[in-house]
């Protein structure tokens, strides 16, 4: 027997790290973990609307000024080292009258989702001035410029999510300040995107496809989801519709996808498992999400997450008015990279358009 073969697989192993190397037999652990699929990563948590605004309102006192920093809440998941899902983060954030958080740029995408709006609120995302009033959503894609300003006499509350974890996990975070409060706005309307993310746009310009500020008005929201009631929506998640990006109509951001969600009545829906994660805020509405056996019984202004690949359901607990959610995903990640699976069965984009009346009443 050779000398190498009578050493023996530990002291083999040790030498191998050593020389900064590894044997495939090693991994095997690893491999026989993920029969089934993966793990969840982090846990099922409920953080409640009560204890998140008694605590923003704690930090105007101990934060007297937001400047860069922003006076915002990270929800941060028991199960993880950080973040409120391994990819993302979610957060309340509060300004004072009359403040303004200063302009900052950075490599993680991010939304605001308005919970305590106005139309004196505003967010300026690359000169553009968009209105944040009650459950507006507003787009500060990555590495665009952004500041807000509270131009009004009380308090005003929003929901943050950013791509955080994913790209850390790249190593591809950058960070700039502006160096002044406010950045410089669009002197002219002719300028800003807000004319060419419509229906019309000028023929003469390229298309602005990536780091599209924007601002979808609650609303133009509300009515088109209230107008689906009727409609049969998924079995997993009821109502459901996607802010798509106004340009290309797409994934709300390439690394985000954004979704309000309705449950009827007293709706339940069947339980699914998805390789992407969530993080929900309650619009209105009382229900329960049932996440590998755990109740988050949640009701209006209230978040939770649900971690990739655990089992969910919803309940509307109320069988007269409906509940609505927001929530933030990150499918568009999974799919760019063929890891986005779901079972018992597929949910997006499997059912056929609406049938034209004509052709379904037109005699045979």
């Amino acid at each position: 027997m050779s000398g190498e073969a009578s050493k023996g697989l530990a002291r083999f192993d040790q030498e191998l790290a050593e020389a900064a190397m590894k044997g495939q037999w090693e991994f095997d652990r690893l491999l026989e973990g993920l029969v089934g699929g993966p793990r969840p990563a982090g846990v099922p948590h409920l953080w409640r609307w009560k204890d998140v605004n008694a605590k923003l309102l704690e930090a105007c006192d101990v934060l007297p000024e937001s400047f860069t920093a922003r006076r915002n809440l990270a929800f941060m998941n028991p199960g993880l080292d950080r973040g409120t899902s391994h990819t993302m983060v979610m957060g309340m954030q509060m300004l004072k009258p009359g403040e303004i958080a200063w302009s900052h740029r950075h490599t993680m995408a991010a939304i605001r989702f308005v919970v305590d709006g106005s139309p004196d609120l505003v967010t300026v995302v690359d000169g553009e001035r968009l209105p944040m009033e009650d459950n507006d959503l507003v787009l500060t894609p990555r590495w665009t410029w952004h500041d807000h300003h509270n131009g009004t006499d009380g308090n005003v509350t929003w929901l943050d999510a950013l791509d955080i974890g994913l790209v850390l996990a790249l190593n591809g975070g950058f960070y700039e300040t502006l160096g002044e409060r406010r950045q410089p706005e669009h002197e002219r309307s002719g300028s800003t995107l807000a004319n060419r993310s419509g229906d019309v746009r000028p023929t003469w310009e390229r298309r602005k496809e990536l780091h599209v500020p924007h601002r979808y008005p609650w609303r133009d929201v509300e009515p088109i989801l209230l107008g689906m009631a009727a409609e049969d929506g998924s079995p997993f998640d009821g109502i459901v519709l996607e802010y798509v990006n106004p340009i290309t109509g797409g994934h709300t951001m390439p690394t985000i996808s954004c979704w309000i969600q309705m449950l009827r009545p007293g709706e339940r829906t069947r339980p699914h498992r998805q390789t992407s994660s969530g993080m929900y805020h309650v619009v209105r509405g009382a229900g329960t999400t049932t996440v590998d056996g755990v109740d988050l019984e949640w009701t209006d202004r209230d978040c939770f997450v649900i971690p990739n690949w655990a089992e969910h359901s919803f309940v509307n607990r109320s069988t007269t008015e409906e509940a609505i959610l927001f929530s933030v995903h990150d499918i568009p990640t999974l799919e760019a990279l063929g890891l986005y699976y779901e079972t018992p069965e597929p949910s997006l984009g499997v059912a056929p358009w609406p049938a034209v009346p004509a052709d379904v009443t037109r005699p045979r």
